[in-house]
């Protein structure tokens, strides 16, 4: 990785790391946010469910049905996720997923510090693309934003959530948008429910010394 890369790559990856150090404060809360897209099939034919002694049978033909994006939100302190299910991925999709969590989940705090990554739908222009430029401030002065590194998405807390999402909720077809909206939305509650979150261990001291390959030398 040329140094100036590096420099950019390890300069965002440590105030990442630095943010995640930051004690518990419901007013600043940290949050993460990662979005996916998902593909939705439909059965041929009705599976076989499973019985006694029998496994659960499915044919393996199936029928697209389009695709939805599904955007997560998650707080690692407070063991708390919120997953938006939207037609598309667009800047205005993503503007109004970020209203919702501010106005409905987060009403309350000064501030939410975000960190995700630097995809292009993902800032603050698409705000003022969505909305009038009153509602778009407000929103604005309501966000602190942390990217994380071009190929730095592990890290990413919402990333680890959305593997065990998938894993866990999304392993077996789904036809339609309401049903994946209600398979994430039972998902999330009973891990909420669990008090489920993320043992976050790295920190900037040991980036310094296990990835000390992509720090730049410097020549005294």
């Amino acid at each position: 990785m040329p140094p100036e890369q590096s420099a950019r790559f390890v300069a965002k990856m440590e105030d990442v790391l630095s943010v995640y150090q930051r004690p518990y404060d419901p007013d600043r809360p940290v949050v993460c946010m990662d979005e996916m897209s998902r593909q939705l099939l439909k059965h041929v034919r009705e599976p076989t469910e499973a019985k006694p002694g029998t496994p659960r049978r499915h044919d393996h033909h199936y029928e697209r049905n389009g695709t939805v994006n599904l955007f997560t939100f998650f707080e690692p302190l407070a063991n708390h996720r919120v997953v938006l299910t939207r037609d598309r991925r667009t800047k205005i999709d993503w503007a109004g997923c970020i209203r919702e969590v501010l106005d409905t989940y987060y009403s309350e705090a000064q501030k939410v510090v975000l960190v995700m990554d630097n995809l292009n739908t993902h800032g603050l222009s698409s705000l003022y693309e969505a909305f009038d430029p009153a509602e778009a401030r407000r929103l604005t002065e309501r966000l602190e934003i942390h990217y994380t590194p071009e190929h730095g998405s592990w890290l990413n807390m919402a990333e680890i959530e959305q593997s065990v999402m998938a894993r866990q909720a999304l392993s077996r077809r789904i036809p339609d948008r309401e049903t994946m909206k209600q398979r994430t939305t039972s998902w999330q509650k009973q891990r909420n429910a669990a008090d489920a979150t993320v043992d976050w261990q790295f920190t900037t001291e040991e980036a310094r010394v296990k990835l000390k390959r992509l720090y730049p030398k410097i020549d005294n």
